[in-house]
């Protein structure tokens, strides 16, 4: 289990004292209730229309499958570009959009198709922005108020779940579509205003960027070798594939009370209030139990609400829907919090990526199945089924928890590493280059050297290296070497300047803790011998 925080708690609404923040916040809860409207008028619609459940579950999936094709580039552009810049035109092309829905709404040629298809072209401009989004949080933050932020940022999403559905069903009934698709147009545009206002110092870094497919290729190889952020990634899936049913199957469940579009919005809205209710309360449980409690008991509740929209009526359903809520913004808080926190910050957009990737995949995965089983079963079949493994998923957590030191980790870059003396300058593009380091080591801590290396692996892998091995001699005892490849000479300076942290340099210092005088570094690089180097 991780360990819960010391010291007093820190307000949940901290974060809102400062102004970047507080406006970028209100902004992005307009943008989201906004987005909500255009969910339920969608939903609703096809609800009207006698979609069957496949259908109507299809809209869920169609504006979470752009995770599974977009995120990682999306990372990758979100830690290439100015990240303003990138909301500013993001949030412009989803305004036009929206725009676009709303002028085939006002014309009658809404269908099926054409719904899901502006679905599918918003959630593509969403999913490029997401990375950006959660990359700039630490910047409106300091580091202490990360949590709150996450809970906060949670608030603009779930809060606007609470707000979003109900005026939707309440414009629904008075306007139709069209108003509703429109006034998610100027959503966005509030947020481009917003983002506008913001007068972010420009990003540092910019001028030394990695190509496309190498910044992709590192991002992933990061993620691969860092344990504290595959377990972030293995929970998220755990809980989003079953959590899924409640999401797109509710409309079902609104159709099964003889609802309508206001009831459905209330419905919704419960779901939204209950995570608002959260950000009071998890200051204070995470206070008194650890993370992987919370994510624990936050499954519980959530199969809670679920079994709910299956079997209850009305009114306990709506008060279960509440606790849903109150789990859903424990779990995406605890996760997107442990994520900003452990990922260093010159590969966060792609991690955060890679989490999107893998948390609206399975979401948009597990929409579409949901759907099938539901009409294949019949829709109380469907969330009883995911009720259950959200059970199972509450105790995997004593099996699969999150690992000590997730969110606790020094990430911070690490800018004493010494300069190679090299005698010819290397081309940027020069490599595959090979690394080797010998080592000196102490005859009684042959195994405690070993084991240490065994950190100084994945620490070499999630900067850049790869092919790592480390040879012991045939003819010293205590001589070994440690050897491994990096991509490009460029490729090298980045991992020696930009992307060691402080847990690289205590990685590297336990280990050396077992050697005796110092290690002999020594860089190699493909030979050419119809080239003649500059010597220097």
């Amino acid at each position: 289990m991780t360990s819960t925080p010391s010291g007093p708690p820190v307000s949940a609404w901290a974060p809102m004292a400062i102004t970047a923040f507080r406006v970028l916040w209100f902004a992005q809860l307009g943008s989201n209730i906004g987005s909500w409207m255009q969910t339920v008028g969608a939903q609703w619609y096809l609800v009207e229309a006698a979609a069957g459940a496949t259908i109507i579950a299809l809209v869920q999936t169609a504006s979470l499958a752009p995770a599974v094709i977009f995120s990682l580039p999306a990372g990758v552009l979100s830690d290439s570009l100015d990240r303003r810049r990138l909301l500013i035109w993001g949030s412009a092309a989803s305004a036009v959009i929206a725009a676009g829905l709303t002028v085939v709404a006002a014309s009658n040629a809404l269908t099926p198709l054409t719904i899901l298809g502006f679905t599918f072209l918003l959630g593509i401009t969403s999913t490029l922005t997401s990375p950006a989004w959660q990359a700039i949080q630490p910047e409106l933050v300091p580091r202490n108020l990360i949590a709150s932020s996450s809970a906060l940022g949670g608030v603009t999403v779930n809060g606007a779940r609470a707000v979003g559905p109900a005026l939707a069903g309440v414009i629904l009934s008075a306007f139709g579509a069209p108003v509703v698709f429109g006034i998610n147009a100027l959503s966005f545009v509030g947020a481009v205003l917003a983002l506008w206002w913001w007068k972010r110092p420009p990003q540092t870094g910019l001028d030394d960027r990695e190509p496309f497919g190498a910044a992709l290729r590192a991002g992933v190889r990061y993620v691969a070798s860092a344990r504290l952020v595959r377990r972030i990634l293995v929970r998220s899936a755990l809980f989003a594939l079953p959590a899924s049913a409640l999401w797109a199957l509710l409309p079902v469940t609104a159709k099964r009370l003889d609802l309508d579009s206001s009831g459905y919005g209330l419905l919704l809205g419960a779901v939204g209030l209950g995570a608002v209710l959260g950000i009071f309360a998890l200051p204070i449980a995470r206070k008194r139990v650890s993370d992987n409690a919370i994510v624990a008991a936050s499954a519980i509740l959530f199969a809670a609400g679920t079994i709910a929209a299956a079997l209850l009526p009305f009114v306990p359903t709506l008060v279960l829907l509440v606790l849903a809520g109150l789990a859903w913004i424990g779990t995406l808080t605890v996760l997107n919090a442990a994520l900003q926190l452990t990922l260093p910050q010159w590969v966060r957009s792609r991690g955060a990526s890679i989490y999107i990737l893998v948390f609206m995949g399975t979401m948009a995965v597990g929409s579409f199945a949901w759907g099938l089983v539901a009409q294949a079963l019949g829709t109380t079949t469907a969330l009883a089924a995911a009720a259950v493994l959200l059970l199972l998923v509450a105790a995997s957590v004593r099996g699969l928890p999150l690992l000590p030191g997730t969110g606790t980790v020094d990430r911070t870059i690490s800018m004493s590493w010494p300069t190679p003396t090299l005698v010819f300058e290397p081309d940027p593009a020069d490599g595959p280059m090979l690394v080797q380091i010998s080592y000196t080591v102490r005859a009684a801590s042959l195994d405690a050297f070993v084991d240490a290396m065994g950190q100084v692996e994945r620490s070499r892998r999630r900067t850049g290296g790869s092919r790592w091995q480390l040879y012991r001699s045939g003819e010293v005892t205590d001589a070994f070497l440690e050897s491994f490849i990096v991509p490009s000479w460029a490729e090298y300076r980045r991992q020696e300047t930009q992307r060691l942290t402080g847990r690289d340099r205590e990685i590297r210092a336990a280990a050396m803790t077992h050697v005796d005088g110092d290690t002999v570094e020594r860089h190699y690089f493909p030979h050419d011998p119809n080239e003649h180097r500059r010597h220097v």
